[in-house]
């Protein structure tokens, strides 16, 4: 359970790669070839640097007596929500149902993800207190396939003598950012599927709709 609090708390929260039926991504305009590109900003470089960059900042907010609920919300907003590729993860989530919502029904599933992740790890990373035992690296083996990649990190809490991994999937069009997370074999992404797709088989898609309007306001 520890274990999964220090993954949720660093990270919002299965090894193999999903790229059947991945979203399309617009592709940046090309300035440099790939291997120049992935000298320069190597996914696996990109995924640390999100989690020390988050984790730096609330370690920062802690030494000055500022963390508090609001505070941390706004730590997400500005160092983790642009560091996700919110749009491709909603996409994943509702899957076979994407295509038959409208522009605007797609942002509201965009914004009550976005919303979830913000509530779910403001009260987390609030209730954590031993920051400074968590420790992070990078596995420098990376799977990867055109813009996409699979990056490992293992994690080492200094209460812990055994290190857990944690594994993001990453996209690229300017830059690297995450779409899903996955710990001990639990999906983000199909977690959010399973719920949304429980409520559609047993009330369809226009009450899961009205739910998640109501959710968010």
């Amino acid at each position: 359970m520890k274990r999964l609090v220090i993954i949720l708390a660093i990270f919002h929260l299965n090894i193999a790669f999903a790229l059947n039926g991945m979203p399309s991504m617009p592709n940046p305009v090309k300035i440099m070839n790939d291997s120049v590109a992935d000298i320069i900003d190597p996914p696996n470089t990109a995924a640390l640097n999100i989690m020390v960059n988050a984790l730096s900042s609330l370690k920062e907010l802690r030494k000055q007596n500022k963390d508090s609920i609001e505070n941390v919300k706004t730590l997400i907003e500005i160092k983790l929500l642009p560091q996700i590729a919110i749009e491709v993860s909603t996409e994943l989530a509702l899957k076979k149902h994407w295509h038959i919502l409208s522009a605007q029904q797609k942002l509201i599933f965009q914004k009550y993800i976005t919303q979830s992740l913000i509530r779910d790890y403001a009260g987390i990373l609030s209730a954590y207190e031993n920051l400074d035992t968590v420790n992070i690296a990078v596995d420098p083996k990376v799977k990867r396939k055109d813009n996409k990649a699979i990056v490992k990190l293992i994690v080492n809490l200094g209460d812990d003598p055994k290190p857990f991994n944690i594994t993001l999937k990453m996209i690229r069009s300017s830059k690297w950012r995450v779409y899903d997370v996955v710990f001990s074999g639990v999906s983000l992404i199909k977690n959010y599927r399973a719920q949304f797709n429980s409520h559609i088989k047993r009330k369809g898609i226009d009450s899961l709709i009205a739910k998640i309007i109501k959710k968010i306001k």
